[in-house]
């Protein structure tokens, strides 16, 4: 069969001076068939396999790069959203420091109104009081006028002497008299009817007044309900009490007086002042607010990180392990600011945590900042909030630059969203 296929050749080799030649049997031509037939098969599978594995990197490849620009269009868009919601949060404080302003300028009208209402109340009275003298002394006059008149007209007077020129003398004198208490009525009389058309203006600006007043009150309270509400929002959402809060921070801060004394009207015996009332309710709702934003600077409402960064990894359980804060990546060298009014209880090489700094804040809420490049704060030093207290690393058990930031309240990690959640509408 392998002849009838592959016959037997002979290849002739011939020389100058000799001819020779190779014997090729069948199965030597099989094996070279075989061998060129593998080989050929061989050089068609490489070449397909390089091809095919070129054309996956060049799609790999591709694939990565569309990735990597979605990745980047996100990034870029999460950092135009916190730019916004950081525009937000500055234009939010300006507004709230206006309305303070405009609420402390209500307050001064208001307290001016309420002492030119107890002017005008007091000149009130007095011209009452005046009306009252004047009205008994003509009823008087008028009374001493009647008894005269009558007495002559009876004969029953009592006249001095007994002659002609001493009656008419004494008429005389009565005379006179009559005429000085007739101009002394027409005066008490002009006076009482001033004194009533002065009364009924007063009046009339008293009610005015009033009005104006129950305005303001109106605007200061409303103001004051639009103010207290969101921070009492923003400790709730940060599982903080606000009463409780509020009078931790009354036992420690004895900062008041002045306008936020309470009002004092005297009532002589009545009922007590409405407007008295309304007034020390807004006043003590001012209390509040000056007492929140103490409370609110010492505790962690804002973000440890200002310039661009994005979030690597949140609060929660991580490779089976509790991942106690949030990380925030950037570039070595980027600015840490401290997040709250506090003292400063450690600073320096932690372990896992590289260069940390660890501040100790009211509320016993405590912050840290971890896998620092550079601490610039010491031991015992008092930082406010926003003060720059490192830059952003990659020191420590960690696999880039980045801040790991943690809160804990009692010693025991929350998440640190929380509290910058809750202070976005704030602050």
């Amino acid at each position: 069969m392998l002849e009838r296929h592959f016959p037997e050749k002979r290849l002739f080799l011939r020389s100058d001076t000799e001819t020779r030649f190779i014997r090729l049997k069948p199965e030597t031509q099989v094996l070279a068939w075989v061998g060129c037939a593998m080989l050929i098969g061989w050089t068609i599978l490489a070449t397909a396999i390089v091809l095919m594995d070129s054309i996956g990197s060049g799609n790999y490849r591709a694939q990565a790069q569309r990735d990597q620009l979605i990745y980047e269009e996100r990034l870029n868009a999460l950092s135009a959203e916190r730019d916004m919601r950081a525009a937000e949060a500055v234009a939010a404080q300006d507004r709230f420091r206006s309305a303070l302003d405009q609420i402390s300028l209500m307050q001064t009208e208001l307290l001016r109104s309420e002492d030119r209402r107890r002017e005008v109340a007091t000149g009130l009275d007095v011209v009452q009081a005046t009306l009252r003298d004047v009205m008994q002394e003509r009823e008087a006059l008028r009374e001493e006028y009647q008894t005269v008149m009558a007495q002559i007209e009876n004969g029953d007077a009592v006249l001095p002497g007994s002659g002609g020129g001493e009656l008419t003398g004494t008429v005389d004198i009565l005379a006179d008299a009559l005429a000085q208490t007739a101009a002394e009525r027409d005066e008490i009389a002009a006076n009482a009817e001033y004194a009533i058309d002065r009364a009924s203006e007063l009046e009339l600006e008293l009610r005015l007044m009033d009005e104006r007043n129950d305005e303001i009150f109106r605007q200061l309270e409303e103001a004051m309900l639009v103010s207290v509400e969101p921070l009492d929002d923003m400790f709730r959402a940060a599982g903080m009490d606000p009463d409780r809060i509020i009078a931790q921070v009354r036992r420690g801060y004895s900062g008041t007086g002045g306008p936020l004394t309470p009002l004092q009207f005297s009532t002589m015996g009545g009922e007590p002042d409405p407007a008295a009332g309304r007034a020390n309710a807004i006043l003590g709702s001012m209390d509040r607010i000056n007492l929140y934003r103490i409370a609110a600077e010492r505790a962690p409402f804002v973000m440890p990180v200002r310039d661009n960064f994005r979030f690597t990894s949140g609060f929660g359980q991580r490779w089976g392990r509790l991942h106690a804060g949030t990380d925030f990546a950037g570039p070595i060298g980027t600015p840490i600011y401290a997040t709250a009014d506090g003292v400063v209880i450690h600073a320096g090489w932690s372990s896992g945590y590289g260069r940390l700094i660890k501040i100790q804040h009211e509320f016993g809420i405590e912050t840290r900042y971890a896998h620092l490049n550079q601490i610039r704060v010491q031991v015992g030093q008092r930082v406010s909030r926003g003060d720059r207290i490192g830059d952003m690393g990659n020191s420590g058990r960690s696999t880039g630059p980045h801040l790991h930031y943690e809160v804990r309240v009692g010693g025991t990690p929350v998440n640190p969203m929380i509290y910058i959640r809750a202070g976005e509408d704030v602050f």
